[in-house]
């Protein structure tokens, strides 16, 4: 019998390395979604053979999990909606930089970050009842904290990250305490106790149980396509105002994400960002949720949107956007917009 030689342990040690080491995969954690979302990853894998294993959630829920997995996590992209989110994320020290002269040179400058990108926007506008409230009496959100609108207004949670980013961006523009002075003045004017979502609140402007609101832009567009004939009806009663078009611009918001520290497929989670900023790729992910690409040259189709007609948007960086939120949080606290 011939004597078993060392190569042949060492082919063998070889061929025993783990199949998942030599796998091409992106394992993604993601509080987006969408059903558009599928095609979006799908088409993904189909250009690069990488792999997406997904995993998705609720933000804080998503968040927590990644704490918890520690330096063992196996995820490599963190993906969610709102600025504040992704702050949040990134105050816990979860994002790893991301060097790319794509990202770059695709995602304008005041939509990124060193740590994190916007991949689709979307803008949080006034909406009043065309029969209760006059368009020319809310053209600021600053408006809104007028006592001509007492027992007008409605409004979800300060709490919620969608008003924190507002509030954020107001306190930039406005300092802090003209801000607080506004959210009193907002407060002052509540119709009601804040309660619901957005699309809660448009539903009760329609209705007349309010005048006026403030809503991202998707809400809106999201009833304008609906086939529903309540929808249609309560959509007639809604007028749509771009606030502060003659000073800073609406507010706008984003869909986002970006490499965690921990990312055991870095280059796989550098190729997904790339990937994201491909113009096929934000028409994807911005129809997903009916928002604007992030990258100008995309074209992402909208009749919804498109008949909300041309604005001029906040260009405030969404990084420095994510550094008021917590003051934004303490404002609304002592204003009683809870």
């Amino acid at each position: 019998m011939q004597p078993i030689r060392p190569c042949i342990f060492l082919l063998a040690s070889i061929c025993a390395i783990p199949a998942l080491a030599q796998e091409k995969v992106l394992n993604l954690y993601s509080a987006r979604h969408y059903q558009t979302d599928e095609a979006l990853y799908a088409n993904f894998t189909r250009q690069t053979g990488i792999k997406i294993n997904r995993i998705e959630g609720k933000e804080d829920e998503l968040l927590e999990r990644i704490r918890n997995e520690g330096a063992n996590s196996p995820a490599d992209i963190f993906i969610t909606v709102d600025a504040a989110r992704l702050a949040q994320a990134d105050a816990l020290g979860l994002f790893a930089p991301v060097k790319s002269k794509t990202l770059e040179e695709r995602i304008p400058g005041n939509l990124r970050s060193t740590d994190w990108f916007a991949f689709s926007t979307r803008a949080r506008v006034i909406i009043y009842n065309k029969a209760a409230v006059k368009a020319a009496d809310v053209q600021n959100y600053e408006d809104l904290a007028d006592p001509k609108l007492k027992n007008k207004v409605c409004v979800r949670s300060g709490a919620h990250p969608y008003n924190l980013s507002l509030g954020s961006a107001l306190i930039h523009h406005l300092g802090e305490q003209k801000t607080e002075e506004w959210a009193k003045g907002l407060v002052a004017n509540f119709a009601r106790a804040p309660k619901g979502g957005d699309t809660d609140q448009i539903k009760a402007v329609a209705a007349g149980e309010c005048g006026v609101s403030i809503s991202n832009t998707y809400y809106i567009a999201r009833l304008l396509r609906s086939e529903k004939p309540e929808d249609k009806k309560a959509m007639e009663k809604i007028g749509v105002v771009w606030p502060n078009q003659k000073s800073f611009g609406t507010h706008i918001n984003i869909s986002g994400g970006g490499m965690l520290k921990t990312a055991p497929h870095k280059d796989a989670a550098v190729t997904f960002l790339e990937y994201l900023a491909n113009d096929e790729a934000q028409a994807y992910f911005a129809n997903g949720n009916n928002e604007w690409p992030a990258v100008k040259t995309a074209n992402a189709r909208n009749p919804a949107l498109e008949s909300l007609g041309p604005f001029k948007p906040d260009s405030l960086n969404v990084g420095t956007l994510s550094k008021n939120t917590a003051l934004a949080q303490k404002v609304f606290d002592r204003a009683g917009w809870r």
